[in-house]
């Protein structure tokens, strides 16, 4: 008996699914774009974004102008978004803006061009010019509305943008660190280079301990695989950032190994002095 009910409500929920689909396929054969309109609208509140997305692209280029464009266009984005589709989201919201802009949901929609890039960046190890793309959007967007309500959530993905800049360009100076086990010059040097963006693109990073330890440790490798007459003023270099770094960390995990680069390099110079 139970399975015979389990069944009977599977067949209704087939049949309503049926009806459902022949209602939106005679929509979308319809030449009423009100009754189009309307039921857009209905899908849209009830989560079905798909077929209101799919309805509303047909009625756009009809109700261009009319009162009704400027709420069809408004959820035309969202109809993107909430299926996971960020790039052409951020671009409708963008449009909308532009369009819009003194409609009362053009704040919404502005942000909402930011944050639909911000959810379309990639992981951190990835080529992050989307990330850099959402973080202007949505710096955009504080300075045009800095009391806005969706400010917090703006500053929150601001965040975490940056943050992947930060572990994506941290990466990258340790992948040039990495090669020193070439022990060339030119491995050195860019890294060094590298060490020193990192610190001047993100002051106070959670990684600029190591970065800074790591620049110690490269400058000392440098010097010896220098020329004669330049491994005096490398030691010396290498002598100068432990000196910064023992300023600033006096308590470091790297502190012996930065201490005995130190002594070493002092040696060195006593050796080349005499």
């Amino acid at each position: 008996m139970r399975n015979s009910y389990k069944n009977l409500f599977i067949l209704i929920l087939l049949a309503v699914s049926i009806s459902s689909c022949s209602d939106f396929r005679k929509l979308q054969k319809s030449d009423d774009w009100e009754k189009k309109y309307d039921a857009a609208i209905r899908y849209y509140e009830q989560g079905d974004y798909y077929k209101a997305n799919v309805l509303l692209e047909q009625i756009l280029p009809i109700i261009k102008g009319s009162e009704k464009a400027e709420i069809a266009n408004f959820y035309y984005g969202y109809t993107y978004y909430y299926q996971g589709q960020y790039l052409l989201a951020s671009h409708y919201f963008k449009t909308f803006y532009d369009t819009f802009n003194r409609s009362q949901f053009a704040e919404e929609a502005r942000f909402m061009f930011g944050y639909s890039l911000f959810q379309d960046s990639p992981r951190y190890n990835l080529d992050q010019a989307s990330s850099k793309e959402a973080i202007t959007a949505l710096q955009g967007f504080i300075n045009l509305y800095p009391n806005s309500e969706f400010v917090p959530k703006a500053d929150a993905a601001l965040s975490q943008l940056r943050s992947k800049l930060e572990r994506k360009a941290y990466e990258k100076a340790l992948l040039y660190y990495d090669l020193k086990k070439f022990m060339t010059g030119e491995y050195l040097k860019a890294a060094l280079v590298a060490f020193d963006n990192f610190q001047d693109d993100f002051p106070g990073s959670i990684y600029t301990e190591e970065i800074q330890y790591l620049e110690i440790e490269a400058m000392y490798n440098l010097a010896e695989v220098s020329i004669y007459s330049l491994r005096k003023e490398r030691y010396q270099e290498a002598i100068d950032f432990y000196e910064i770094f023992i300023d600033t960390y006096k308590e470091s995990k790297y502190l012996k190994k930065a201490e005995k680069i130190y002594e070493d390099c002092l040696e060195q110079i006593r050796k080349l002095n005499s």
